[in-house]
């Protein structure tokens, strides 16, 4: 989180001595975006999971400051709602799903996923090359996110109390009926995508991005049961943008 705020910092810092060596900027730029998301929690004890997919869409302004040599930096802010959680893998010993000595058909194997609805706030230093009023720019961003917890919903076929035809292989149970505790998250976003800008029509991005949660949705005290509970998101998403204010300069491309 500290480099990461450095680096923008750093960036905001120096603008007016470097912008008698690069070209000054003026450009800003509104819009929306909406993805999809995958998303799993390190659990500390590991509990086994697969990806838990989900949806993001939010608004999104840039700020484009200046073009040092070929680099375009700009300074992106982002308000996102976002679904993220975990889908628990539950296994035996032999790496099979694991089933309900009622169930003799072996039609529904135990399974269980936490889906969770956050408001996320990136701040993203970016640097991109190529064309910014037509054609083709690549980018990448890097920068920190904070999170504020909305709400959550389970989807389970556990039955308390019903026995199994094999063990479980994973004996970490208590996350399936434990409710997040810590509301506030935190974490570091790094993308890389691509942007088509289109003379009076907008720009259109297509970005791929992960994001890693510094905080945990658990407690993690000694006397906790989680030593470490902390997001893991994959994010695709699509943007676009349209301009505010643009540069007066003819020999922007």
């Amino acid at each position: 989180m500290m480099i990461s705020l450095s680096f923008i910092i750093y960036h905001l810092s120096f603008i007016p001595a470097r912008a008698q060596v690069g070209d000054y900027r003026t450009d800003f730029a509104v819009g929306g975006s909406a993805g999809y998301t995958m998303s799993n929690v390190g659990f500390i004890p590991d509990v086994p999971q697969s990806m838990l997919g989900g949806f993001t869409a939010g608004l999104t302004v840039r700020y484009t400051c200046e073009k040092y040599f070929s680099s375009i930096c700009a300074i992106v802010g982002e308000v996102n709602i976002a679904q993220t959680g975990w889908k628990e893998q539950i296994r035996d010993a032999d790496g099979q799903p694991v089933y309900y000595k009622f169930d003799t058909e072996r039609t529904s194997p135990l399974a269980y996923e936490r889906r969770m609805t956050y408001l996320q706030v990136p701040f993203l230093a970016r640097l991109g090359w190529g064309r910014e009023r037509k054609g083709l720019q690549a980018f990448i961003q890097l920068g920190p996110q904070i999170g504020c917890f909305l709400s959550e919903s389970s989807k389970s076929t556990l039955v308390a109390g019903a026995e199994t035809q094999t063990d479980r292989a994973s004996s970490i149970v208590a996350q399936d009926t434990m409710s997040v505790q810590n509301k506030f998250d935190y974490g570091i976003v790094v993308g890389a995508g691509v942007e088509l800008s289109l003379p009076k029509v907008g720009h259109f991005l297509l970005e791929g991005r992960y994001y890693y949660g510094l905080g945990d949705i658990y407690k993690n005290s000694k006397s906790d049961y989680f030593g470490r509970s902390n997001f893991g998101q994959i994010v695709i998403k699509a943007t676009y943008l349209f301009d505010l204010v643009r540069t007066k300069n003819n020999k922007i491309k």
